[in-house]
């Protein structure tokens, strides 16, 4: 017996469905998945270096983060940063470390990150030619964020977003902020760590 015509469109509307569905979850599985995967923590050095291309204010904390400028999660980390800054309150300086390589120097520093960095109120904003200030401070993933005390301890290592490109609530965020408002004045272990989601900054 032949299907009628409206029956086969049904029968082929019911095979489509069947076939987009486990697609569809296989594909938001496979971006969940890099969207929660954190990149390579950073190693950074305990105490200030005496060596560091930028010096600390006296008397205050120094917070540094190290973007890719082509990394469009890093966005989100910026975001955070204004959002931290605007409740730090003048306590911290902020610095924003954009890693530049000799090939792409040109084409990237034309990056939106740039402008959305610089706009941020009080952040001052570097350009990081082959990665330097990256590598002197352990830094592997864009948007690897640290903070170290007035006196120079490393404080915290790692990410400021729940996961990548999202901007809003994160532990990174929330420790920070408790660190300079003295929430936290007493840590048992230092640093206090966090994931970080980004694009390497060293091509890895």
């Amino acid at each position: 017996m032949s299907l009628t015509p409206v029956l086969e469109k049904k029968l082929l509307v019911v095979a489509a469905v069947a076939l987009w569905l486990p697609l569809t979850a296989f594909g938001v599985s496979v971006l969940w998945r890099y969207s929660t995967t954190p990149g390579r923590a950073a190693e950074p050095p305990a105490k200030w270096p005496f060596h560091a291309p930028i010096s600390r204010t006296t008397g205050r904390s120094t917070l540094l983060l190290f973007a890719h400028p082509e990394c469009e999660c890093s966005s989100a980390s910026l975001s955070e940063l204004g959002v931290l800054l605007a409740q730090a309150g003048g306590s911290v300086e902020a610095d924003v470390f954009f890693t530049l390589p000799a090939s792409q120097a040109i084409a990237w520093r034309k990056s939106k990150l740039f402008s959305q960095a610089r706009a941020i109120p009080g952040v001052r904003v570097f350009e990081d030619p082959e990665s330097r200030v990256a590598q002197q401070f352990g830094a592997y993933t864009s948007g690897q964020t640290l903070l170290y005390d007035a006196a120079g301890r490393l404080l915290f290592e790692g990410g400021i977003t729940a996961f990548r490109g999202h901007a809003g609530d994160n532990a990174g965020r929330t420790v920070i902020t408790a660190l300079l408002q003295k929430k936290i004045s007493r840590p048992e272990k230092l640093p206090i760590a966090t994931p970080v989601f980004g694009c390497s900054l060293r091509g890895e």
